[in-house]
This record gives structure tokens, C-alpha cells and sequence, in this order.
């Protein structure tokens, strides 16, 4: 124990007494740690979990149900995180507060909490239509200013909207409403939200199933809404969102798996050899640095375990250090960084610290500083204290053994990522990619001493740069590897990322083209729809409208045709529409005679050519209160308007020879409608949909931008650390040259190339590595089995910046760095 008291008190002042240096090693070590502890927070405090939202969403309701339009089925998990839906977009079935509580145990109370937009002359608000004094809305909504709207004509507003109590908002078609408060929600300060009891909702969005949006309830129960409540309700077309789900059932997604565990222990060791990387060149240098103080200890008698410990021991003070500065770093940076996006827009929560997740990557900070330790500690204690005491040079060797073996790591990374790549968990591809990468840290040594064959033909500068990163390639080689990593990983996150985007986007589907509007209809009277028809046609003057038909069958029941194919190589239900000649041209975008003559003949023009068999289309019709049937039509294939563009078109005489009557209830156009429209149309009936065709909207993946944000830090920070610890080591070189008559404009090019050498050579090799992880990758993440293809896509630009911006970064940073010295005599 003294022993190693004392190691620790010569480490203390050793570091001390060497600042610069010391500041470089913990900047090293904590650069990994303070990344990933930032991120992590980050992504706590944004991520809003489903225990915190409780209150925001229920309030102190036992349960919310949202009503889903009618011929829907709905399949819940058991915490009703996740769901699915299908069935024709229909009207929402209309249930008073009293059904609703009808539907559960007997004592149950609801109220409405409807949730939709309010149409303004300005555009469109989201709007919550409850009653805030409620006590089942407590904790939904906080007052801010104000008072809660008390009945009809008053509402509540959040600060987002920009308004004040007692301004007026002006609803299209609807009476003004007055604000008489303000309300915040807990973990959206961006919400432009309206409330109030009595609000003219407009509820058009509900077509895309969004829980978000639609005829929904707060129910009070007598005892907790279990799961046998939630499939009862969900075969009434209501999804449930269950406080006891919620807080009783455990989360299924947060139980890891052996993949799952598989990649933890793969980032683990990634994190470890990421962080010996960095702080490696600097132990290296070090110890140069302290030979003679170590040979001194020697010949007073210090044993090799005792050369051992006090190399260690800088290890674990420095190490130690950096990682309790990095984490504090890291969750402050984290919590600030969500507080600021979340202004930006999404939603934050409470400071949320993973402290776990913190706390195992400050031990591994630790562990891998005293691992980085290691080697230069075994170098110690075999050093020749006579050799070093007499101020000859420690020779250097070159194990042979070393680039075979590292070559036959690569080797075998390569055959398990081809493995891996056929499997449909990404895990084992990342496992695969590790391989790899300990491979290339063994090669690295060798591949820069291939590059000094070439230093000769560089100019003077460079060559220097050069030679120096190849006579010192323990030091130059842990920071080429650790640049390798760095942009191996965030080169194989971009090219999987962005092909999953694409992916996605191919996969995209609709019925209608692009710029589509549609006006749908329930069910209703004729005289009702003539009404509605008159006004969409008043509210689209001059707009050629195509008329889509519904389908019933003898006792009035509504049907809805559908069929089934493989879209982008999933199975996707596709709803047909009938309709004439004008509905075919839309869909089509132009006059297509083959197709038109097919229709005038009673065949179904279909867009999807694989699900025509022997020129028939199989059909099978469904409905909520009629059994289902099941038959074939002829069929002919044709071309639709958009790529993306699926379905099929029956004529009304087709339909009818299969036993059904059709009935117009619906109209198209190639027109984006005004606002007031869907308003206008709800004055006329409830049973109405409006929806535009708007393609696929998504963008690609911000997340890209925090890996390359990450990527810059560890990139540049580790390049320059490493260029200044090359930049002090080569300090006698650089006294010569300026003894010699150098300007200082060459002490600046070389410090530059040291820095363009490091990151250049490990964002080249780590775009090789990362490149192929990355298109082994894509196939997990974009197949849907073995007879799906891959998707593969490569995001240049993104690319682009990783390995040529981020090294041409870190080289004009090093150029601005300062280089002039002051002559000192040189001691031989």
C-alpha cells in the first residue's frame, strides 16, 4: 500500500509539473466519455417515456379512448404502445359520453376529450376540446396565467400561439372564440394549442390513424381498465390507452435478448479500444519524456513492478480525472442541449440522468485510461536503466508476427460480416465489424510504415511530417487507429441509415397521385350527399371533379373490395375504387386508350401487374355488419400517374354484375382546396372526409447530424491532441530547422501535414472498414426476408464531409497552431 502511495504522489506531480501534456492525455480519455454521456442524456431527457406522459395524457383518468373510423381493426400490445390498424377509411361512428361509459363497467364516468384543429383564416391550430376544470383533466395541461374557459365561447391558449387573454381567435365558419387564459403543457413549450369545452374541431387528420387526432375520452372507472377491457373495446374499433397497462405491465421492449446484449458488449469494447487509442500516443510520449526519471528510481533500487505502478498510476489520476470532468461535462451538456431543441420544436422532459449508462462509462473511461497506460508501464519496467542513464536512444523493433496476425483478423471480419450480412439482426454485423477493427489496430503499424517508402518524392514539409509519423509509429499508429474507428462507425451508421431511408421511401404507397384532393363521404342520404355535392362544387369553381362510388349490397350494407400484394417486398392491402372514365384519368395523369377501352368493356384496370393471375384480379369483400365474400374479376394492368402509385379502378357495371349496388359518394380532383373548405363541408354533414395526396414527406434522418457532430469532436479533438503531442515530441527537430534559417511558415506546414497525415490515413482506412459494414448492414435494415432485396444507398455528401472534411478541418485547426520556438542548445 505504500508503494502504491507513493506512485500515486509521483504521478500527482509528475502531471503537475508536465500541464500540457497531462491536459492533452485527460483530453483524450474524457473525449469519448463526455460524447457518449451527452448523448445519452440527451436522449433521456428528450425521450419522454410512457410512465411520464401519464398524467399529460390521462390526467387522472383511469383510461383514454380514442374512437377509430368504422370498419377498422385494431390489434394493441398490452401497454398500448404499440398498435395496428386496418380497414376502410371511413366516418367516425358517433358515441355520446354516456355510450362510451356504457361500454365499460357499471359506474364508469366519461367525458369528451377530443382532439383535432381549428380552422383560422391564418391556417390551421391544434385544438383540444375538454373541460380543463374537469378534475380528470388534472395535471394535462398547467394554468399559466388566467383562468381555465368555464363554457362555450371561451377558451384557453398555450404561449407557443402568441396569444394573450383577452384577444379573440376567429374560427372559419364558426363564432369567435375569446381567450381567457393560458395553459402550458409539461414537456412541449413549442404546442400551439387551442382548449376549451366547446370547440369547432375539425377533424380531417383522423384518416391517417393517429391517436393523436380524433373523438376521444377520459374515463373514470371503478376499477382499473385491465387488458380483457382493452380487446373488448378494441373489437368496438376504440383504442385504449390504459393507466394500469401503463404503469402494471411491463415495457416487453426494454428486455434485451442475446442480440441485443451481443451489441452492448461490442460498443463496450469499441468505447474501451476508442479511448486506448486516443490516450495511448500520449502515455508513449510520456514516457520518453520520463525515462531518466524512471531509470533514476531503478538505480536506487526500485524494482520493474515498481516502474510498472508509477506508469499506472498516471493512468488512473489522469484517467480518473478526465472522467469525473467528462461526465459532469457530458450530463450538463446533455440537459442543456435538450432544453435548447426542444424550443426548436418536439418535446422535452425533466432533467433525466441515465445514471447507469453515466456511471458505466466513467468506469470505462477509468478502466481505459489505465489501460492506455499498459503498454508504455510494460515498456518501463524493461527498460535498460544503464542505456538510458548513458542518453543512448531505446531501440526500436518491429514484431513480424504482428501485420499476419492483424491481417488475419481482417480476414476473418470479412467472412463473419458476409455471415452476418444474411442474418436479419443488425447485432451480429456490428459484432463482425469488431473483428475488423481490432484487425486494422494491428495492421495500422504496418500500413504506415508502407507510406515512409514514399516520403523521398513529398516536399520538405510533408516529408518531414512523413518520416516523423513513421520513425515514431507507436505514437502516430494509436492515433491513425482511433480515427479509424471513429469514421468506420459513423461511416457505416450513414450509408445503413440513409439506405433505410430510401428504403422507406420506396416502399411509400398509394392509391391516388401526388396533389390528389379526395371528398368522402359516409354513410348518408342521397339527399345529404346532393347538398354536399353542391357545396364542394360552390367551394371548387371551375374544378373538374371524377366521382368515386360506394359499394352496399342488397340490405344496404357497405362493403369495401380489397386485395392483397407485395409492395418493396412486404404484403400491403390495397382498397379498390370504382369509378368511370374521369376517375381512370386522374388516376392515370393522362388518356390512356388500352386502358380506357378496357374499362368501358367491364375489366378492372389494375396498377399492381403482380396481383393479376391469368388475367383476373381476386377480390375479397368485407364488411362490419355483412359476412365477407370472396371472388375474381377480369383484369388488364396499366400505368399509373406516380411511381409510387398502387390500386386498382372496377367499373360501377362490373361491381354490380357481382350482386352489389354502387351509390356516388365520393369526389376527386388534381387540386389543392382552399382551408375553409373542409369546414364548409362540415356545416353540411359530419359524415365527411377531406384529404389531400401530399407523397412521401419524410425527411431523412437528423440523427446523421449528431453522429457527425460527434464525429467532428473526436475526429479534430483527437487529431489535434495528437498533432500537439507529435508537435512537442518533434521540438528538437523543429529547433533545427529554425536554426537553420525555416521560416516559420514550414514549422506551421509541418504541424499541418502531421495533422492531415493522422486524419487523412484513418478516415481513408476507416472508410474502407466502415463502407463495408455499412452496405452489410443495409440488408438487415432494409429487407424483409430472404426473398426481399436489400436496399443500398450511399449518402455522398454526408460521406463526403466525414472523410474528407472532418481531416481537412482538423489540418487548417493545426495550421493556425502556434510553432515558434525559442532556441535552446541541444544536448547530444
Amino acid at each position: 500500500m505504500s508503494a502504491m502511495r507513493a506512485a500515486l504522489r509521483i504521478s500527482r506531480r509528475s502531471a503537475w509539473r508536465a500541464k500540457g501534456r497531462s491536459a492533452l492525455i485527460m483530453v483524450m480519455i474524457a473525449l469519448p466519455v463526455l460524447v457518449i454521456t451527452g448523448v445519452a442524456t440527451w436522449f433521456a431527457t428528450r425521450s419522454v417515456s410512457g410512465l411520464e406522459m401519464v398524467e399529460t395524457e390521462l390526467g387522472t383518468a383511469d383510461a383514454r379512448l380514442v374512437q377509430f373510423p368504422e370498419g377498422t381493426r385494431i390489434h394493441q400490445e398490452p401497454r398500448g404502445t404499440v398498435w395496428q390498424g386496418d380497414g376502410d377509411k371511413g366516418v367516425i361512428p358517433e358515441r355520446s359520453a354516456a355510450e362510451v361509459a356504457a361500454l365499460l363497467a357499471p359506474g364508469t364516468r366519461a367525458i369528451p376529450c377530443n382532439a383535432g384543429e381549428i380552422e383560422l383564416s391564418t391556417g390551421r391550430i391544434d385544438a383540444l376540446e375538454t373541460d380543463l376544470r374537469d378534475p380528470l383533466t388534472k395535471g394535462m395541461l398547467t394554468p399559466a396565467e388566467g383562468r381555465l374557459p368555464a363554457g362555450p365561447g371561451e377558451v384557453a391558449v398555450t404561449p407557443a400561439t402568441g396569444l394573450r387573454p383577452g384577444d379573440l381567435l376567429r374560427p372559419t365558419g364558426a363564432a369567435p372564440l375569446k381567450v381567457v387564459g393560458m395553459v402550458e403543457h409539461p414537456y412541449r413549450p413549442t404546442l400551439r394549442q387551442v382548449v376549451g369545452p366547446d370547440l369547432p374541431v375539425v377533424r380531417s387528420k383522423m384518416i391517417n390513424y393517429r391517436t393523436e387526432y380524433g373523438a376521444a375520452w377520459l374515463v373514470d372507472t371503478p376499477g382499473p381498465v385491465t387488458w380483457t377491457d382493452v380487446a373488448a373495446l378494441n373489437t368496438a374499433g376504440i383504442h385504449v390507452t390504459s393507466r394500469d397497462m401503463l404503469v402494471n405491465v411491463p415495457d416487453r421492449t426494454a428486455v434485451r435478448g442475446l442480440p441485443q446484449t451481443v451489441a452492448l458488449g461490442a460498443m463496450v469494447i469499441m468505447l474501451v479500444l476508442e479511448t486506448v487509442l486516443l490516450a495511448g500516443p500520449a502515455f508513449a510520449v510520456g514516457l520518453r519524456r520520463r525515462r531518466r526519471e524512471l531509470a533514476e528510481i531503478a538505480a536506487q533500487g526500485g524494482s520493474a513492478g515498481h516502474l510498472r505502478l508509477i506508469v499506472l498510476a498516471d493512468g488512473l489520476v489522469l484517467g480518473g480525472t478526465a472522467t469525473l470532468v467528462a461526465a459532469a461535462l457530458g450530463v450538463g451538456a446533455g440537459g442543456l442541449a435538450a432544453e435548447i431543441g426542444a424550443h426548436w420544436g418536439g418535446q422535452v422532459g425533466p432533467l433525466d440522468v441515465p445514471w447507469l449508462t453515466v456511471l458505466g462509462v466513467a468506469v470505462l473511461g477509468l478502466v481505459s485510461g489505465i489501460v492506455a497506460a499498459l503498454v508504455p508501464a510494460v515498456q518501463a519496467a524493461r527498460q535498460d536503466t544503464v542505456s538510458v542513464l548513458a542518453g543512448r536512444p531505446p531501440a526500436v523493433t518491429i514484431r513480424r508476427g504482428w501485420p499476419l496476425a492483424g491481417g488475419v483478423l481482417v480476414l476473418a471480419g470479412l467472412v463473419a460480416t458476409v455471415l452476418a450480412r444474411r442474418q436479419q439482426d443488425p447485432a451480429t454485423v456490428w459484432t463482425a465489424a469488431l473483428l475488423i477493427m481490432i484487425g486494422l489496430v494491428v495492421l495500422t503499424p504496418w500500413l504506415i510504415g508502407l507510406t515512409g517508402h514514399v516520403a523521398g518524392r513529398l516536399p520538405l514539409s510533408l516529408r518531414v511530417a512523413v518520416r516523423d509519423a513513421v520513425r515514431h509509429r507507436s505514437r502516430t499508429a494509436s492515433a491513425v487507429a482511433a480515427v479509424t474507428a471513429v469514421t468506420a462507425t459513423v461511416v457505416a451508421v450513414g450509408i445503413s441509415a440513409q439506405s433505410e431511408y430510401v428504403d422507406q421511401q420506396r416502399a411509400y404507397t398509394s392509391a391516388r397521385p401526388t396533389g390528389t384532393l379526395a371528398v368522402w363521404g359516409g354513410v348518408m342520404s342521397d339527399r345529404t350527399w346532393t347538398r354536399l355535392r353542391a357545396e364542394a362544387v360552390r367551394g371548387l369553381p371551375g374544378v373538374p371533379l371524377a366521382s368515386g362510388y360506394q359499394v352496399q349490397d342488397a340490405q344496404g350494407r357497405r362493403y369495401a373490395l380489397r386485395y392483397s400484394v407485395r409492395w418493396n417486398g412486404t404484403r400491403t392491402r390495397r382498397t379498390v375504387a370504382v369509378g368511370d372514365q374521369p376517375l381512370l384519368t386522374l388516376l392515370q395523369g393522362r388518356h390512356d386508350p388500352r386502358a380506357a377501352a378496357a374499362l368501358a368493356s367491364g375489366k378492372a384496370v389494375v396498377f399492381d401487374p403482380a396481383a393479376v393471375r391469368d388475367g383476373k384480379l381476386r377480390l375479397r369483400a368485407g364488411s362490419t355488419s355483412g359476412p365477407p365474400r370472396t371472388f375474381e374479376v377480369p383484369a388488364v394492368t396499366a400505368t399509373p400517374a406516380d411511381e409510387h402509385q398502387g390500386g386498382a379502378l372496377l367499373p360501377r357495371g362490373l361491381v354490380e354484375q357481382a350482386g352489389f349496388t354502387t351509390l356516388e359518394r365520393q369526389l376527386y380532383a388534381m387540386h389543392r382546396p382552399p382551408d375553409t373548405l373542409s369546414g364548409d363541408l362540415h356545416k353540411v354533414t359530419s359524415r365527411v372526409t377531406v384529404a389531400m395526396e401530399d407523397g412521401y414527406r419524410h425527411l431523412p434522418s437528423t440523427g446523421l447530424g449528431g453522429w457527425l457532430v460527434g464525429a467532428l469532436v473526436l475526429v479534430v479533438g483527437g487529431t489535434l491532441a495528437a498533432t500537439g503531442l507529435a508537435a512537442a515530441d518533434m521540438r528538437p527537430e523543429r529547433s533545427t530547422m529554425m536554426a537553420i534559417g525555416a521560416p516559420p511558415r514550414t514549422l506551421r506546414m509541418v504541424v499541418a501535414w502531421q495533422a492531415l497525415y493522422i486524419a487523412g490515413l484513418g478516415a481513408l482506412i476507416g472508410l474502407a472498414a466502415g463502407g463495408v459494414t455499412g452496405v452489410a448492414l443495409s440488408r438487415p435494415m432494409t429487407s424483409q426476408g430472404s426473398g426481399d432485396p436489400a436496399t443500398l444507398a450511399l449518402p455522398w455528401p454526408f460521406l463526403a464531409a466525414v472523410v474528407v472534411g472532418l481531416p481537412l478541418l482538423a489540418t487548417l485547426v493545426a495550421l493556425l497552431t502556434r510553432t515558434r520556438l525559442s532556441l535552446a542548445p541541444r544536448r547530444s
